[in-house]
C-alpha cells in the first residue's frame, strides 16, 4: 500500500484545484521558503481528521481556507483527497478488497467538515478507524514535520510510548479495551441500580402484601356502608319533597302582594314626573336672572381689577425711586474709595522702579561670571575630545586589522575547498557524452501531429458548454419562479391572516366556543357572497361587521346557545328567512340587484339603493323615505338626513381582500406548475450534460496521453541539448574559476602579512596615550565646580529680578484697572439722576385715570343690588315646588320598601325551595353514582326506617372503617405487578453479571495481548536503535528503556551516546545529534513496522554535509519497503530523489507543482 496522489482545492495556498503525483518511493518536494511546501504535509495530516487548528499552523480551522491575495478573492471552502494504492490489500476490513482507496475531507466557513471514504459520506471516526495499526494517522510517527524530531526526542516517557504502541499496532487494542472498560463501568452501574431497585422492592412487597389483606376487609365494609347510605339519601329524598309541596304555596301568595304594590308604586312616579316637568321651568327662569347677576358681578370685577393694577403700578414706581436713589449714593462712596486706592498705589510703584534697576545690574554681572566659567570647560571639553580622537585612531586600526586577518584567512579557506570541488566537477564533466540521438526527433514531429489533429476535432464539437449554458439559462429562470413563489406564499399567509382578523376568527376561546356549539364549519356572509366587479366596496359599507356573521339555519334555537358566549362580538344570519318585498320608488337599481347568493339575504339590503356617483346619489336624497338609503360605488353612504364616507384601502376590504386571496391561489397554482415543467426540463439537461462531458472526457483523455507523451519527449529533447552545451561552458568556466582561486589565494597571503605589521603598530600607540589620559581627567573636576558655583549665583538673580518685575507689572496693572473703573462709575451717576427725574414724574401722572374708574364701579354695585332682589324671589319658588317633590319621592320610596321586602321574602322562599330540589337531585345523582335507583331503595325501605337509626349505623361501620386505618385500595393488583416485576428484575440481575464476567475476562486478554506485543515491538525497537545509531553517527550507542515495571502503562526513555562522549542525558546533544538519534529511532520503528509512507519535512536541516549523506543513504535503503516523501532544501538529499515535485509561487500567494522525473532526466543526460 503507497500514498498514490493528493488532489488539493482551495486549501491554503493551493486555490486552482491541483493534483500531486507520487510515481515513486522516493518523491522530493523543493522550493525557496513560503512558496507551500509544508501545506502538503498539512494537507495529509488534516484530511487524516487532525482536529486542532494550533497543529495546522492555525488559529481555527477555517484557517485551512484559502483566505484570497492581491490578485484574486477568497473562496468558500477547501477539500483534500489521499488516494491509496492497496495492491497488496493491507487496509483490513472491509476496504480490503478494494485496490485503490480515497479519503476526502472538505470544510467551509461555517467550520463544518464532512469526510468520504470513496466517494461516501463518513465519520471522522471511521476514517481513524481505517488506519489504527498501520502507523498513519493524523499524529503518527509516519509524519515527521518541523520540530517534530526535537520533539520526539526530548518527549516524556508517556509520550514516546505512544509512537512503539503504534508501531506495535496495539492501538487498535486500546480502543477496544477503552470501549470495554466504558461498558463494565455502565455494567456495573446498572447492576448497582438494579441491586438497589431490587432490595427496594423486596421491601415494597412485604409492605403490599399486608395492605391487600387490609384492602380486602376494607372492601366488604364499604358495600354495606354503601348500602345504608343510599337507605338514608331515600328517606331524606322523601321529607325534601314534602317540605317543597309547602313552599310552593307561599312562594304563590308572595307574587301576588307583589303586583299589588307596583301598580300604586305606578301612580306616585306619575306624579313626580310632573313635578320634574315644572321644576324645570322654574330652574330656566332661575338661570336667566343667576346669568345678569353674574354678568354684573363679571363687571364690577374687571373694574376692581383695573383699579388694583394702577395701584400697584404706583407702589412699583416708588420703588424703583428709592432703588435708584439708594444706588446713586453707594457709587458715590465708591468713588472716594477707588480715589484714595489710586494714591496708595502711585506711592508704591515709584518705591518699586529703582529696587528693580539695582537687582538687574547684579543678574548682568552674575551672567558674565558664568559664561567665563563654561569657556573654561568648553576649552577643557575641546581638549578632552582632540586627545580622544588622536587615541581613537590606533584602536580603529587595531580592530580593523584583527578582522581584516580573520576574514583573509577565512577567504583562503574558503576558495582551496572550492578549488577541490571544482577540481571533481571538472572530472566528472570530462566524462558525460556529447552525441544527441534523432530518433527522438522524428518521434516529436509524429506526435506534435497528432495532438493537433486532436485538439481540432476536440473544439469543433464541444456541446457542454451549450448545454451548461442552457442549465444556467434554466437554473436562473426556475429561481425567479421560486422567488414569486415565496413572494406569492408570503402575501398570501399576509391577507388570510388579515381576512381572519377582519372576519373575527382570530380570537381562541371565541373559536373554541363556536367548535363546541357545532358552529366551526359554517359560512361567514362574505365568504357566500358574488359581488358585480366594481361594487365590492359599496357592498361593504352596507353591510359592515354583518360580513363577519355566521350563516345559520334558523335563528329559534340561539337563546339556549348563547348562554355561555365568551368574551367577544358574534353576528348570526339566517339564511332562510325570507326578503320582504321592496317598493321601487326612485328610479335607481337596488344594491341588492349588484349582489350574487346561495341564499336569501333577508332585510339586511332592504331599501338601499346604488347609485354610479355622489352627484346622482344627492339628486335623489330629497325623494327618500326614512327606511331608504342610497349607496355609491365608491362606498359613500347617505340616508334622507345623513352621510356616512368609509375610505379604506384594498387590503382593508373583506370584500376585495377575499378577492385579492383568490387571485393569489390561482397564481400559486400556476407557479407551481410552471417550475414542475423547468425542474423536468432541468433534469433532462443533466443528462444531455453528462453524456456530453463523457464523451469530451474520453477525448481529452486521448489527448492528455498524447500531449503527456510529446512532453516526455521534448524533456528528453531539451534535457540532452542542454546537457551538452551546459558542459561545454561549464569546462571553460571551471578552467577560468580555478586561474582565478590560484591567483586570490596568493594575494590574501601577502595581505595578512602586511596587516599583522599594522596591528603590532597600533598596539604601541595605543600605550603611549594612557599617560596624557590621567592628567586631563584630574582637571575636569576643577572646571566642572567652577561652572556650577557661577550657574547658581547667575540663576538666584534672574529669579529676583524676575520677582521684582511681576511685583511692578501687578502695581501697574492695578492702578490702570482703578482709573478705568471711576471712569464707569462717573457715568454711572449721571445714569442714575437723570433715572430719579422720570420717576418722579411718571408717579405724579398716574393719579388722573383712577377716579374715573372709581366712579364707575359705583354705578354697577347699585344695578346689582335689583338683579340681586330678582335672584332671591327665584330661588324661594323653586324651593317650594322641589319640598313636594321630595315629598312625593318619599311616598314612593316607602312603596318600594314595601315591594323590596316582599321580593326579599320571595326570593327566599324561591331559594329555599330551590335548595331543596338542587338537595333532592343531589341525593339522586348521589344513589345514581352509587350504582342505585331511587324508585327500587324506596320500594326495598323496611316501614319502621329512620334517618336517626341509619345514621348510627353509619356512623358504627364508619368507626370500624377507621379503625383499619390508611387503606391502599390498588394494594391486590399493586402486589401483583410488583411481584412479577420482581421475577423479572431477578432475571435481568443474572444476565447483567453473566455479562460483567465475559466483559472481565475480555479486558485480561487484550492486557495479555497488549503486553505481550509491546514487549516484543519494545525489544524488536530498540535492537533496530542499537543497531542504526552507529551506522549514523559512525560509532557510539543508544538504547530504549521502560521506566516502570507495568507494561501496560509504563513509559519508555531513550538514552544515547555519540563516539566519544558520556552525556548523562539525551538532552546534553547537540541540536544536530538530537536529531540523527530521532531519525535513527524513527527508522528503527520503520523497519519493524513500516508504514505504507513516511513524510519528512525538512528533517536535514539542523545536520552538516556528512551527516546529510548518511541520512540520505538511509532513506534510500528504506525506500525498497517503504515510500518516502520529503521536504528539503539540502542538495545532497535531493540527489537521492527519484523524482522532485517543485513548488513554485509565480503568482503572489498561489501556490503550484512542477515536476521532473529524475531517472528519465538521468537517461537523457547519459544520451
Amino acid at each position: 500500500m503507497r500514498l498514490k496522489c493528493i488532489k488539493l482545492a482551495g486549501f491554503k495556498s493551493f486555490v486552482d484545484p491541483t493534483t500531486i503525483n507520487f510515481p515513486s518511493n522516493m518523491c522530493s518536494v523543493v522550493g525557496p521558503n513560503g512558496c507551500g511546501k509544508s501545506n502538503v504535509i498539512d494537507a495529509v495530516r488534516w484530511v487524516m481528521g487532525e482536529s486542532s487548528a494550533k497543529n495546522l499552523r492555525g488559529e481555527q480551522m477555517t484557517d485551512v481556507i484559502f483566505n484570497g491575495s492581491s490578485a484574486r478573492q477568497p473562496v468558500g471552502q477547501a477539500s483534500v483527497e489521499l488516494v491509496f494504492d492497496n495492491h497488496d490489500h493491507k487496509l483490513a476490513g472491509e476496504y480490503a478488497n478494494f485496490t485503490e482507496v480515497s479519503i476526502k475531507r472538505r470544510v467551509d466557513r461555517e467550520a463544518q467538515s464532512t469526510y468520504f471514504i470513496n466517494g461516501t459520506k463518513c465519520r471522522r471516526k471511521d476514517i481513524t478507524d481505517i488506519f489504527l495499526g498501520t502507523g498513519l494517522g493524523a499524529r503518527s510517527y509516519s509524519i515527521i514535520e518541523q520540530g517534530m524530531v526535537s520533539r520526539l526526542i526530548e518527549s516524556k516517557p508517556e509520550e514516546l510510548r505512544v509512537y512503539i504502541e503504534e508501531a506495535a499496532g496495539i492501538s487498535k487494542y486500546k480502543e477496544r479495551r477503552k470501549e470495554t472498560e466504558s461498558r463494565i463501568k455502565r455494567t456495573k452501574d446498572n447492576l448497582a441500580r438494579l441491586e438497589d431497585i431490587r432490595e427496594e422492592l423486596e421491601r415494597q412487597l412485604q409492605h403490599l402484601k399486608r395492605q391487600s389483606i387490609a384492602a380486602e376487609k376494607y372492601g366488604e365494609l364499604k358495600a354495606e356502608e354503601r348500602q345504608t347510605s343510599a337507605n338514608l339519601s331515600a328517606l331524606r329524598w322523601q321529607s325534601l319533597d314534602a317540605e317543597l309541596k309547602q313552599d310552593q304555596g307561599k312562594i304563590s301568595h308572595l307574587e301576588i302582594q307583589i303586583e299589588l304594590t307596583i301598580a300604586e308604586q305606578r301612580t306616585l312616579d306619575a306624579s313626580v314626573e310632573q313635578h320634574l316637568a315644572d321644576n324645570a321651568e322654574l330652574n330656566d327662569a332661575l338661570g336667566e336672572v343667576q346669568a345678569r347677576f353674574y354678568s354684573l358681578g363679571n363687571d364690577i370685577a374687571r373694574i376692581e381689577q383695573s383699579i388694583d393694577h394702577h395701584l400697584e403700578r404706583m407702589e412699583q414706581l416708588r420703588l424703583d425711586l428709592s432703588e435708584t436713589e439708594e444706588g446713586w449714593e453707594q457709587t458715590t462712596e465708591e468713588l472716594d474709595i477707588d480715589l484714595r486706592k489710586i494714591t496708595r498705589l502711585d506711592a508704591e510703584l515709584k518705591t518699586v522702579e529703582p529696587e528693580l534697576a539695582s537687582t538687574r545690574d547684579e543678574e548682568q554681572k552674575s551672567t558674565t561670571e558664568l559664561a567665563a566659567a563654561e569657556t573654561a570647560l568648553q576649552k577643557w571639553q575641546q581638549a578632552w575630545d582632540e586627545f580622544n580622537q588622536r587615541a581613537e585612531e590606533p584602536r580603529q586600526t587595531a580592530e580593523v586589522e584583527q578582522s581584516r586577518i580573520q576574514q583573509l584567512e577565512q577567504t583562503i579557506d574558503r576558495a582551496l575547498v572550492r578549488r577541490k570541488r571544482l577540481l571533481e566537477e571538472q572530472n566528472r564533466l570530462s566524462k558525460l557524452p556529447s552525441s544527441i540521438a534523432s530518433t527522438d526527433e522524428q518521434q516529436l514531429e509524429a506526435l506534435e501531429k497528432e495532438v493537433e489533429l486532436l485538439k481540432g476535432n476536440l473544439s469543433s464539437s464541444d456541446e457542454v458548454a451549450v448545454f451548461r449554458q442552457l442549465i444556467a439559462d434554466n437554473q436562473s429562470e426556475l429561481d425567479q419562479l421560486r422567488g414569486e413563489l415565496q413572494t406569492t406564499q408570503g402575501k398570501l399567509a399576509s391577507l388570510e391572516a388579515l381576512q381572519q382578523a377582519a372576519l373575527g376568527q382570530d380570537n381562541p376561546k371565541l373559536n373554541q366556543w363556536l367548535q363546541t356549539k357545532g358552529f366551526d364549519n359554517q359560512l361567514r356572509l362574505a365568504e357566500g357572497l358574488r359581488i358585480d366587479s366594481g361594487w365590492e366596496l359599496a357592498v361593504e359599507s352596507v353591510l359592515g361587521e354583518s360580513l363577519q356573521a355566521i350563516c345559520i339555519e334558523g335563528l329559534e334555537n340561539l337563546a339556549e346557545v348563547l348562554v355561555d358566549l365568551p368574551l367577544g362580538t358574534l353576528s348570526f344570519v339566517d339564511v332562510m328567512a325570507a326578503s320582504a318585498d321592496s317598493l321601487d320608488n326612485l328610479n335607481l337599481p337596488l344594491i341588492g340587484t349588484k349582489v350574487g347568493c346561495d341564499w336569501q339575504l333577508g332585510s339586511l339590503l332592504q331599501g338601499i339603493y346604488a347609485a354610479e356617483s355622489l352627484s346622482e346619489a344627492l339628486a335623489y336624497q330629497n325623494r327618500l323615505s326614512p327606511s331608504e338609503s342610497i349607496v355609491t360605488r365608491d362606498g359613500i353612504w347617505l340616508g334622507a338626513s345623513w352621510i356616512q364616507v368609509k375610505n379604506i384601502s384594498a387590503q382593508d376590504s373583506i370584500v376585495e381582500r377575499r378577492g385579492l386571496i383568490g387571485d393569489l391561489f390561482q397564481q400559486l397554482k400556476r407557479l407551481r406548475a410552471d417550475i414542475e415543467v423547468l425542474e423536468q426540463n432541468r433534469s433532462a439537461l443533466r443528462e444531455s450534460l453528462e453524456v456530453a462531458e463523457l464523451k469530451r472526457e474520453s477525448s481529452q483523455a486521448d489527448v492528455a496521453e498524447k500531449t503527456r507523451l510529446l512532453g516526455e519527449v521534448k524533456s528528453r529533447l531539451s534535457a540532452h541539448r542542454a546537457k551538452a552545451e551546459e558542459a561545454s561552458v561549464r569546462r571553460q568556466q571551471l578552467a577560468r574559476e580555478l586561474q582565478e582561486l590560484g591567483r586570490l589565494i596568493e594575494l590574501e597571503e601577502s595581505q595578512i602579512g602586511e596587516a599583522r605589521d599594522r596591528l603590532q603598530r597600533a598596539l604601541d600607540s595605543m600605550a603611549q596615550d594612557e599617560d596624557g589620559r590621567e592628567q586631563l581627567e584630574s582637571k575636569r573636576e576643577e572646571v566642572r565646580s567652577a561652572v556650577s558655583i557661577a550657574r547658581e549665583k547667575s540663576r538666584n538673580d534672574k529669579d529676583l529680578v524676575h520677582g521684582l518685575a511681576l511685583r511692578q507689572q501687578s502695581v501697574a496693572a492695578q492702578l490702570k484697572s482703578t482709573r478705568e473703573t471711576m471712569d464707569r462709575m462717573a457715568s454711572q451717576v449721571q445714569r442714575s439722576k437723570e433715572r430719579i427725574e422720570s420717576l418722579t414724574t411718571q408717579i405724579q401722572e398716574s393719579h388722573e385715570p383712577l377716579d374715573g374708574m372709581r366712579a364707575d364701579l359705583e354705578a354697577l354695585l347699585k344695578q346689582r343690588l335689583g338683579v340681586e332682589k330678582k335672584l332671591t324671589e327665584a330661588k324661594a319658588k323653586v324651593d317650594e315646588n322641589e319640598h313636594a317633590l321630595r315629598k312625593l319621592e318619599q311616598e314612593r320610596n316607602e312603596k318600594q320598601v314595601q315591594q323590596n321586602s316582599l321580593r326579599e321574602a320571595l326570593m327566599q322562599n324561591r331559594l329555599k325551595s330551590e335548595g331543596a330540589t338542587v338537595k333532592r337531585e343531589a341525593l339522586v345523582v348521589q344513589l345514581t353514582e352509587a350504582n342505585f335507583k331511587l324508585e327500587t331503595v324506596i320500594r326495598q325501605l323496611p316501614d319502621s326506617l329512620t334517618e336517626a337509626e341509619c345514621e348510627q349505623a353509619l356512623e358504627k361501620l364508619g368507626n370500624r372503617i377507621q379503625r383499619l386505618g390508611l387503606i391502599n385500595l390498588a394494594a391486590i393488583d399493586e402486589y401483583q405487578t410488583q411481584s412479577e416485576r420482581k421475577v423479572y428484575l431477578d432475571k435481568q440481575n443474572e444476565d447483567l453479571e453473566r455479562a460483567l464476567a465475559t466483559l472481565q475476562n475480555a479486558i485480561r486478554k487484550i492486557d495479555k495481548e497488549t503486553r505481550t506485543r509491546f514487549k516484543e515491538t519494545f525489544d524488536k525497537i530498540n535492537a533496530g536503535l542499537q543497531s542504526l545509531f552507529p551506522r549514523i553517527f559512525g560509532g557510539g550507542h543508544a538504547y530504549l528503556d521502560m521506566t516502570g515495571e507495568d507494561l501496560l502503562d509504563t513509559g519508555v526513555a531513550i538514552m544515547a551516546r555519540p563516539p566519544g562522549k558520556r552525556n548523562s542525558t539525551i538532552h546534553l546533544l547537540s541540536g544536530g545529534e538530537k536529531a540523527m538519534t530521532a531519525i535513527a529511532l524513527v527508522f528503527s520503528i520503520f523497519h519493524l513496522n513500516p508504514s505504507p509512507f513516511c513524510m519528512l519535512d525538512e528533517v536535514d536541516a539542523p545536520l552538516d554535509d556528512a551527516n546529510v549523506g548518511r541520512y540520505a543513504k538511509l532513506v534510500a535503503e528504506m525506500s525498497a519497503n517503504v515510500q518516502f516523501i520529503f521536504i528539503t532544501h539540502n542538495k545532497i538529499t535531493m540527489e537521492v530523489a527519484n523524482q522532485l515535485l517543485g513548488v513554485t509561487m509565480h503568482e503572489a500567494g498561489v501556490s503550484r507543482i512542477v515536476a521532473v522525473d529524475i531517472d528519465e532526466a538521468a537517461e537523457l543526460a547519459a544520451m
